[in-house]
């Protein structure tokens, strides 16, 4: 068998939430393949949990920056500073191709093709999570996103529903490819407890964490959540969020001890533009019970409890079955399982690496393309 090409890769990330997982993992089973990666990291710096192996992963390279986040940074301030430091890095690294796990970065003059993969957006957050346009403080960062996916060789989605979302908001020059976020952590058989679990950002309305802790008084098991507390929590402290047990912020490896034991994992998320704790919990063989949004019904039809993550009555109700009915919560404990094989580590990495392979043989479209005005962007 011919062994694939290898590449040059440079990777910017954020270490703030599964954008990190994501960009890690993939840059590790991207080197397996014999490619090099250098992995940026923008915005607050990873925690020293998170970089632990890293350094031990042939052809990984990994370069903190101090670079604001785009949606930390809505108005651009930090645009051309951003722009000088990471073309300096390009500059030194001479890179195959450019992967971006951010927009606005697109738009600058990179010597190599550039893929953009969208994660997530402002926008398309708060459509759903208050069903509504954001206000005219959030069109400058709009702007930068729709120039940036206009700037890009090719852009990716990790589900056919946010690849429809995107294209709703920003309207894209071109058609966003969809590979689905994968993992490769191996499932050890554990005594299953009677728990319930959650994670994500306590603070982040999108993880409608608030709608479980409404409901987990009336529940007979108890209720834990996984996640940092406040956007500057360090996850140093165990909190208490009503009758829900706050862990804080977690390391991976104690995160993925959590789901082995818990029997239930729960995701009553208005917005999810994949669920990479999702994906962990099943792998990890919980029963999954899901908000019924388009992403996740994509996902896990069949092999998950949906509800309306809006009606708190609802999830009760539905917790409450499948913390009575043992046969049920087995059965969904195995389906959840079966499906996690679907969404492989190795296979997102062979399919972006075979997207790396098809722009090198296109042309590069012109790079700095600065956004419209706002104004331009609203009309």
């Amino acid at each position: 068998m011919t062994p694939p090409p290898s590449k040059r890769v440079l990777m910017l990330t954020d270490a703030v939430g599964g954008v990190w997982v994501y960009a890690a993992d993939l840059a590790s089973a991207l080197c397996a393949l014999g490619c090099e990666v250098t992995l940026v990291v923008a915005g607050p710096a990873p925690r020293p949990e998170q970089v632990l192996g890293l350094s031990r992963v042939r052809g990984l390279h990994v370069e903190v920056t101090d670079l604001a986040l785009e949606w930390m940074d809505p108005h651009g301030a930090d645009y051309e500073r951003a722009r000088d430091c990471l073309l300096t890095i390009a500059d030194r690294v001479q890179p195959d191709v450019v992967h971006l796990n951010s927009y606005r970065e697109a738009t600058f003059a990179w010597p190599a093709p550039v893929l953009v993969v969208a994660h997530s957006c402002v926008w398309s957050w708060w459509l759903a999570c208050r069903r509504d346009t954001p206000p005219e403080a959030w069109d400058r960062y709009a702007a930068f996103v729709q120039a940036g996916l206009s700037a890009a060789d090719a852009w990716v989605a990790p589900t056919e529903a946010f690849r429809t979302a995107i294209d709703a908001c920003y309207a894209p020059r071109t058609h966003g490819q969809v590979i689905y976020n994968g993992t490769g952590i191996v499932s050890s058989p554990a005594c299953k407890e009677a728990v319930i679990l959650a994670a994500g950002r306590l603070w982040d309305e999108a993880k409608n964490l608030a709608g479980l802790a409404a409901v987990a008084s009336r529940l007979p098991w108890p209720v834990r959540a996984a996640g940092a507390v406040r956007p500057s929590d360090g996850g140093s402290d165990a909190k208490s969020c009503g009758a829900v047990d706050c862990l804080g912020l977690l390391s991976r490896a104690d995160m993925i001890e959590q789901m082995q034991r818990a029997s239930i994992f729960v995701s009553p998320a208005l917005y999810e533009p994949f669920g990479l704790s999702v994906l962990e919990a099943a792998r990890s063989g919980c029963a999954l019970l899901l908000a019924d949004i388009a992403t996740l019904r994509e996902l896990w039809d069949g092999a998950a409890v949906f509800v309306d993550p809006r009606d708190e009555v609802a999830i009760a109700r539905a917790l409450q079955q499948l913390i009575s009915d043992e046969r049920l919560r087995a059965g969904l404990q195995r389906a959840a399982q079966e499906r996690a094989q679907r969404y492989a580590l190795d296979t997102m990495a062979a399919d972006y690496l075979a997207l790396y392979c098809a722009l090198d043989r296109q042309p590069s479209f012109a790079k700095e393309a600065m956004p419209h005005t706002s104004a331009e962007y609203r009309a």
